[in-house]
């Protein structure tokens, strides 16, 4: 199974963090970056990854609060654009000064956009929906860019089903929601990432994960989970896992299923077919992000996001919470990854209409929720592949003689450092094994480079000039990229540095 299933062998512990930053701990140093010197609130808006954009369309949305109204990143500029909407009456004058929510939010780097539709509307309108337009073939979400909801009615929806939908849409007035037809069937995408097999039917695994209770698991499509309760890695082939838990039809599309050996270490990556691409953390889709999704049956293809919280009504029955794609798939891609070029799992694919010889449309189950829904984290042991062990961002170069987690020169923490990592120790030999005490080190042994020196921290050893497992050489994968930014995202736009062959231009 080539998303890397061996034996456990030893642990090797990374210690590390990322620290929660409140919405003007993230804004303010912005907005002061992104002033000139002509005005106090003049303001630029920022060119930005994917996934900065994801998480500044987060920090925004809490700002704004009720005048939030969607957003979307524009992949041609690479700004985050987001939708504001007046919530007392009056317009609201997005190029003056007067209102200082908006002029934080276009300090910290977005472009404001004034629409008519307000979240609050939009989401009464997805109700008036499922109430009067349940029809299995349907499906809606809402389309930030056009601010309006978007209904899609598949090939099955005729005569007086699609008078009941077109009818429906119309009944929320003009300006709140558009309709479109597709060629296809909205089906789940069974066929019976990588092949799993169960119960006749085949279907991708989709992320590995650590379970709530520490074990070792996957996520997969629910109705996946729901066909079958043991899953093969090869067709006829022995039970590996058993599925814990699986959400379907309803609020969402996922299952968590643990693999039957405890001793199972399930590496945080996705099979790209001739190389992997370690997968760092979960994160929410946004609209317009171009994202990639790996199948059992069609392998790499790639799309944008499209719409969110969308409503798919298959013949099985409705669920709800999911991301609409452009991006293909076919029987037996279900439950596969959908990730972005910076390793960021995004969805587990769903289902959809079309192919991947006519295109059409594929829904995806957020990640983000699937996790909190079954309590498990994304990666070994919760912390996500990619990680560092060694180079910089693991305090690479670092004294700590006295193993309190700070530097003895520089007085600063040290990233991963402290007693539980092994600060402090001695380990000539790299056997793990710390030479003054005799104890075992916590993230030692000569796979996380236990032995080396390196005192300027580019992750090669100064004794021997060999790259140290774990360090900061750019082609590691989970080595931290000297080109990479504090998340390990690639700063240079030509795709990712550390071998993924992911890149904008596939």
């Amino acid at each position: 199974m080539s998303h890397k299933r061996v034996t456990k062998r030893k642990a090797i512990i990374a210690a590390g963090g990322v620290a929660a930053l409140g919405a003007a701990a993230i804004l303010l140093p912005q907005a002061n970056a992104s002033q000139d010197g002509g005005s106090d609130n003049a303001a630029t808006v920022k060119t930005l990854k994917a996934g900065d954009a994801s998480d500044l369309a987060a920090q925004l949305e809490k700002l704004l609060g009720d005048a939030f109204a969607g957003s979307y990143y524009d992949s041609e500029g690479k700004q985050l654009v987001v939708n504001v909407v007046n919530v007392e009456g009056d317009d609201i004058n997005i190029d003056g000064d007067e209102n200082q929510v908006i002029v934080q939010a276009k300090k910290a780097g977005a472009k404001i956009r004034q629409v008519d539709n307000s979240t609050a509307e939009l989401e009464a309108a997805a109700k008036t929906l499922k109430k009067e337009a349940t029809v299995p073939g349907t499906a809606w979400a809402v389309d930030p860019k056009t601010n309006k909801i978007l209904v899609t009615a598949d090939s099955t929806v005729t005569g007086t089903k699609w008078d009941q939908v077109e009818s429906t849409v119309k009944t929320l007035g003009a300006g709140m929601a558009t309709i479109q037809k597709s060629a296809g069937t909205f089906t789940t995408k069974v066929a019976g990432g990588d092949a799993i097999f169960g119960g006749g039917a085949r279907c991708s695994l989709g992320f590995n994960v650590t379970a709530g209770d520490g074990s070792p698991a996957f996520l997969t499509a629910g109705h996946c989970g729901v066909a079958a309760e043991q899953w093969s890695d090869s067709e006829d082939g022995d039970p590996i896992a058993t599925v814990d838990q699986a959400t379907f039809p309803g609020d969402g599309d996922f299952a968590l299923v643990k693999y039957d050996d405890p001793a199972t270490v399930a590496a945080s990556e996705v099979n790209l077919g001739d190389q992997t691409l370690a997968i760092t953390e979960a994160a929410e889709a946004t609209v317009g992000t171009q994202v990639f999704r790996m199948g059992s049956t069609t392998g790499l293809n790639d799309g944008q996001v499209l719409a969110l919280d969308a409503t798919v009504n298959y013949p099985e029955g409705t669920v709800t919470g999911l991301i609409q794609t452009d991006v293909c798939a076919e029987p037996g891609d279900s439950g596969g990854s959908l990730f972005t070029q910076e390793g960021q799992a995004i969805g587990l694919t769903s289902g959809g209409s079309g192919d991947c010889t006519v295109g059409g449309e594929t829904f995806f189950q957020p990640v983000t929720t699937a996790l909190e829904a079954v309590g498990a984290t994304l990666g070994d042991g919760g912390i996500g592949a990619g990680d560092a062990v060694g180079g910089e961002e693991a305090g690479a170069g670092a004294v700590d003689e006295n193993g309190d987690g700070v530097d003895d020169n520089t007085g600063e923490a040290i990233e991963g450092g402290g007693e539980e990592a092994g600060a402090g120790a001695v380990d000539e030999n790299g056997d793990g094994v710390d030479d003054n005490t005799g104890e075992a080190i916590e993230g030692g042994g000569e796979e996380a480079g236990a032995g080396a020196v390196d005192e300027n921290g580019d992750g090669v050893d100064d004794n021997t000039g060999e790259a140290i497992v774990g360090g900061a050489d750019e082609n590691a994968v989970g080595g931290a990229d000297e080109n990479a930014d504090a998340n390990g995202h690639d700063q240079n736009d030509n795709g990712a540095q550390d071998g993924s062959g992911v890149t904008e231009s596939h």
